[in-house]
């Protein structure tokens, strides 16, 4: 029988309700103990299981060998930097921190305390983006010479959140655009160049809420975009190669099905809908193409491997710094209005 990890949730609000407790809850590998939180009437009520405690220095002298980290983005640098200290494994919620050099002191500390340090890029495991793995790595499409890849939204009024509002880490190219910036880095790697376009496009906004950004690479060009002002259908991924494309509309379900309240049980809990299915047109022929069943309880089966036997997490903090990276020489570039060589 497997040894549960004893773990901590930092944070109560919408990240850790929707996206980490309920995969914590509904497996035996981990263990839940402690919640930090000032929410203490709904931490009781949705974790009747673990204490919860108002601050962090009441996880010292426990039992916590995991930090889950999903506090605002300007407290992921002081929080993880003080739980690693402890002597901790650490999960941070995605973007891992607001500036390289944050990024690169965390790494170097999980390094001196040999502490597995993952950032949650659960988007790695959405049906879509599966499908577009696979169908890059048996070639189906041949030579791809344009991925495209969208996460566009219906907000035309900015919203009152931490999200939107001025500060460290705020906006959607942190917010959205991390994800779509790993999923790129998984799919082709290291680009040459970044040519982006990111603007504050609603009235009043505080926050940047659009971004354009091209990757180039030596054969081929990559395109995450994200708007605020889409009220269609959001077209999530096209690819065009040498021999075919794939065109997938609409979001992968395991957000909306969390969002309701159903629980991540079972091997078909994120199977997609028949009529969500992508198009793929090779051959002048197009062919629905069945989506490949998403599941975010693959992060935390890898993350409890990597703790417990010494395996690769299932986000090295390395890859989460490239996605910062990523996002500061995008804002560099918008900027300074010209594509900048990575």
């Amino acid at each position: 029988m497997n040894q549960p990890i004893k773990a901590a949730l930092i944070g109560l609000g919408f990240s850790g309700r929707t996206f980490h407790l309920p995969f914590l809850q509904s497996r035996g590998d981990y263990e839940l103990i402690k919640v930090v939180s000032g929410q203490s009437e709904l931490a009781k009520k949705l974790v009747p299981e673990a204490e919860v405690v108002p601050s962090m220095e009441d996880l010292s002298d426990t039992d916590v060998e995991l930090a889950i980290i999903t506090a605002p983005n300007e407290l992921h640098f002081p929080l993880a930097e003080a739980v690693l200290k402890a002597g901790l494994h650490v999960v941070l919620e995605k973007p891992f921190v607001n500036t390289v050099g944050e990024g690169e002191a965390l790494v170097q500390l999980a390094d001196e305390h040999q502490r597995v340090l993952s950032v949650y890029h659960n988007r790695r495991f959405d049906g879509d983006f599966l499908t577009v793995q696979a169908l890059l790595e048996n070639q189906t499409l041949g030579t791809v010479r344009l991925f495209e890849s969208h996460f566009d939204r219906f907000r035309p009024e900015p919203q009152v959140r931490w999200r939107e509002q001025a500060g460290p880490g705020t906006g959607f190219l942190y917010d959205l655009g991390s994800h779509l910036i790993d999923q790129a880095l998984v799919l082709f790697g290291w680009p040459e160049t970044i040519t982006a376009n990111v603007l504050a496009m609603r009235p009043h906004a505080e926050v940047a809420d659009y971004f354009h950004l091209q990757l180039g690479y030596a054969a081929h060009q990559v395109i995450l975009h994200s708007s605020p002002f889409c009220a269609s259908p959001n077209h999530r991924f096209q690819l065009h190669g040498s021999k075919g494309s794939y065109q997938k509309w609409g979001l992968d379900p395991q957000e909306d099905r969390l969002r309701a309240g159903i629980r991540p049980d079972g091997s078909e809990w994120g199977k997609e809908e028949t009529e969500q299915y992508g198009s793929l047109y090779v051959a002048g022929q197009r062919t629905a193409l069945p989506t490949q069943t998403g599941n975010y309880h693959r992060y935390y089966d890898a993350l409890y491997h990597a703790i417990r036997s010494g395996g690769e997490p299932p986000v090295t903090a390395r890859q989460a710094l490239d996605v910062v990276r990523l996002i500061e020489l995008a804002e560099r570039s918008a900027f300074e209005g010209r594509t900048m060589s990575v």
